[in-house]
């Protein structure tokens, strides 16, 4: 019997993922899109795709593993997470067919407190998120060649021009958001057909989950990302940008 040769993964490149996305914006159906996405990362890149998870609810981590089981989530553990949030991860990690990888700072928050002083998130918010979420994160995306965000179009301002597949040049590597065409309805439509984990602290007022210090819920009509930062002019920790 000839032995089944895996597949060599493709070679990131702009072109590649302009071609794809050209092709994929034409599917309509939001979920039928999604899959779409998910599905072609994985046949391109097989285990040198990943998509990371805040773990404010298992949506995309669901879609990824009906489209590619066994896909890596990379979760950034930034030692200041919510306990519903690690319980989310927990949830998550325990029910779906994923390969979780828990992503850690180089140094724990006490460390971080000896060396820039306590509470750095207050007094520099991109220092302390550049060294809790986005340096591990490179470090972490390092042994990839893809990998796949929730971001989502309607989330804000700063998100509405969202490829389905993009080219992330600071890392050069490919990018998919499987779900950027998605609205909230469509969200909360898949969370309650596939019964999904979601992060409890929604049920209480939040309407987007980041760390701890710098996550407030938000009052009826607001933006769900105005609890992000709050009082301050930051918008996005810097993964996505």
């Amino acid at each position: 019997m000839t032995a089944v040769q895996e597949r060599t993964p493709t070679s990131p490149t702009p072109e590649l993922a302009a071609a794809a996305d050209a092709r994929l914006e034409g599917i309509t159906d939001p979920v039928e899109q999604a899959l779409a996405v998910l599905r072609w990362a994985g046949e391109q890149f097989g285990d040198r795709f990943a998509i990371t998870s805040s773990m404010a609810d298992g949506l995309l981590a669901h879609l990824a593993s009906r489209a590619h089981p066994g896909v890596n989530v990379i979760f950034l553990n930034t030692g200041y997470h919510f306990a519903e949030t690690l319980g989310t991860r927990d949830w998550i990690s325990s029910v779906l067919p994923i390969t979780l990888l828990d992503v850690t700072p180089a140094q724990t928050v006490p460390e971080q407190d000896r060396t820039h002083g306590p509470a750095l998130h207050e007094r520099d918010p991109d220092l302390c998120c550049s060294l809790r979420k986005v340096t591990p994160l490179a470090e972490a995306l390092a042994d990839f060649d893809a990998w796949g965000s929730g971001v989502r179009r309607d989330e804000s301002a700063t998100r509405k021009h969202t490829k389905l597949v993009d080219w992330d040049a600071k890392r050069g590597m490919v990018k998919v958001n499987p779900i950027a065409a998605w609205t909230q309805d469509d969200v909360d439509r898949y969370i309650a057909e596939h019964a999904i984990p979601v992060n409890p602290l929604f049920e209480i007022g939040y309407g987007s989950i980041g760390c701890a210090p710098c996550t407030r819920p938000v009052a009826p009509g607001e933006d769900p990302r105005a609890g992000r930062w709050a009082g301050s002019t930051k918008t996005e920790c810097g993964l996505h940008t």
